[in-house]
């Protein structure tokens, strides 16, 4: 879909589409809205895809003395992991104990916190472990002998912003993707605004309000697209952009926990099994000035994080190990911290009424996205005269109900081992491999893609392995893909397994 062929009229015009603002536009849509969401590249083609995959209260902001941010998050987790099983699970992280860090006392303490600040049905409580027994220990260099384990949770963060874009389409929302707004004049009567697509076509759109949930772009639309109806620019907050990168390295280690490691500059780094195949190390916090198109990780940062691993593995990370790396940009707010990693992490949504309704939103993390939305379409229905009641908590997302397949839901983690299992005996012509991914990628939605198809021939040419046609037209379809890089990172991570070949393949396809 086009800027061209939506309605010139709506209630409430977002910009960006990273999982603020997708979030945002599925729970106006569900309260019944008429919402358009404008994204410049591709959804979650920035912050949104950069993160360090986890649904987590984050254990170190307690330290920040930040309660209230881990309580909010702590209590989504559950939530968000029985709202998709299939891209969202349980994972158990350890903490190796080095003394001259924190005292165990100290570890012990933010551990309780940690797991009585809020309601805990599925993940299991926190305990302390003998590391010269414990698998876990087994990578680890003898020095460490003692540590902590605790429970958190793993997302697919590129598809859960996905995700939460089709349940706001199937509310009703328009989703236009590579469409940037590149004006929006507010009057009393409401917004004027001047969407251009990818091919420059040009469309305008009159919104009754606008939401500005443009991530690290948050501040510079203010400043550059927004206007009153006079062409004065908007007031706005000032943003900290905090470069977070992440290297990707052959697996580390064969068991199925993360670590969460401590280093001598009080930061925290996280080594996560990543794709079957490596670890995930990261991450990184640099404050940048400039375009956040241009963050790139710089061989400081991988040198800084190779060196932390390497100070808790037996087998040294080093730079030459690294086989992909990705940086995202954090758009915190300016609290006057010296420190990048103690800005906080919380969100604020701004309201402004001088005239037609404006929301900003600023900062947030992904474990949150769920309450931001709901807050967020709250205050947009208050601006509009009309609150309307919230309705996420405790719907799946698209994908997320596997009740056709296993009746009543359980347990996150065991009712998607079910569900497989399920979906190869449906479908036995699936190869294992295959047949997994398939489930965590698309949940029940694997009806769709596998409609008609008995053989592993009706899927159509493969285009390199494991990937076929039908695959790739179902994402062009029904999931807003229009290059390879769409597919290879933030639909899938298939690119990390591919050769340069291989991937050269699926743009040659996706180009034609």
């Amino acid at each position: 879909m086009t800027a061209s062929d939506i309605s010139q009229n709506c209630d409430v015009l977002i910009v960006g589409g990273g999982i603020n603002g997708a979030g945002i536009a599925r729970d106006l849509a569900g309260r019944g809205w008429r919402v358009v969401l404008a994204e410049q590249d591709d959804l979650a083609s920035h912050t949104s895809s950069s993160s360090t995959k986890l649904i987590h209260g984050g254990l170190r902001y307690l330290e920040y003395h930040e309660f209230s941010l881990v309580r909010k998050a702590l209590q989504e987790r559950e939530v968000l992991l029985k709202s998709a099983p299939h891209i969202m699970w349980p994972l158990r992280f350890v903490m190796p104990h080095d003394p001259s860090m924190r005292p165990a006392w100290l570890i012990r303490l933010g551990l309780f916190l940690y797991d009585h600040l809020a309601r805990r049905e599925v993940l299991p409580g926190s305990r302390g472990v003998d590391l010269r027994t414990h698998p876990t220990g087994a990578p680890l260099k003898t020095g460490y002998t003692r540590g902590f384990v605790y429970s958190d949770g793993w997302v697919d963060d590129a598809r859960l912003v996905v995700l939460n874009a089709l349940d706001a389409q199937a509310q009703g929302a328009h989703i236009l993707t590579r469409t940037r707004c590149t004006a929006a004049v507010r009057s009393a009567e409401g917004w004027r605004a001047t969407l251009q697509s990818g091919d420059g076509h040009t469309h305008t759109v009159q919104a009754r309000a606008l939401v500005n949930a443009a991530g690290p772009w948050a501040e510079t639309f203010l400043r550059q697209q927004a206007q009153s109806a006079r062409g004065e620019a908007l007031a706005t907050r000032s943003l900290r952009l905090v470069k977070g990168s992440h290297i990707i390295v052959p697996r580390c280690f064969e068991h199925d926990h993360a670590y969460i490691f401590q280093n001598p500059d009080k930061r925290i780094i996280f080594a996560i099994p990543y794709e079957g195949e490596f670890t995930l190390i990261g991450t990184t916090d640099q404050e940048i000035h400039g375009d956040p198109h241009s963050a790139r990780i710089d061989a400081d940062e991988i040198a800084y994080l190779c060196e932390q691993a390497s100070r808790y593995f037996t087998r040294p990370v080093k730079p030459a190990d690294v086989v992909w790396s990705y940086s995202g940009v954090r758009p915190l707010l300016d609290d006057a911290s010296g420190d990048p990693s103690a800005v906080t992490r919380d969100y604020l949504l701004e309201t402004n009424t001088d005239a037609a309704p404006l929301l900003s939103v600023w900062g947030g993390k992904i474990t949150t996205f769920r309450k931001l939305a709901a807050d967020a379409a709250h205050k947009v229905g208050q601006m509009l005269g009309d609150p309307r009641a919230p309705w996420t908590a405790g719907r799946t997302l698209p994908g997320g109900d596997f009740s056709a397949w296993i009746g009543p839901a359980q347990r996150p983690d065991t009712d998607f081992e079910r569900f497989l299992a399920q979906v190869q005996q449906r479908h036995p012509w699936l190869p294992a491999t295959l047949a997994r991914r398939l489930a965590r990628a698309y949940g029940s939605r694997i009806d769709e893609l596998l409609q008609g198809v008995d053989a592993l021939a009706g899927l159509g040419a493969e285009i390199a392995p494991g990937l076929h046609e039908a695959e790739l037209r179902f994402l062009q379809a029904t999931e807003w893909a229009t290059c390879a890089d769409d597919v290879l990172w933030r639909r899938s991570k298939l690119g990390l397994h591919y050769t340069a070949a291989q991937r050269e393949q699926v743009r040659r396809w996706m180009g034609r």
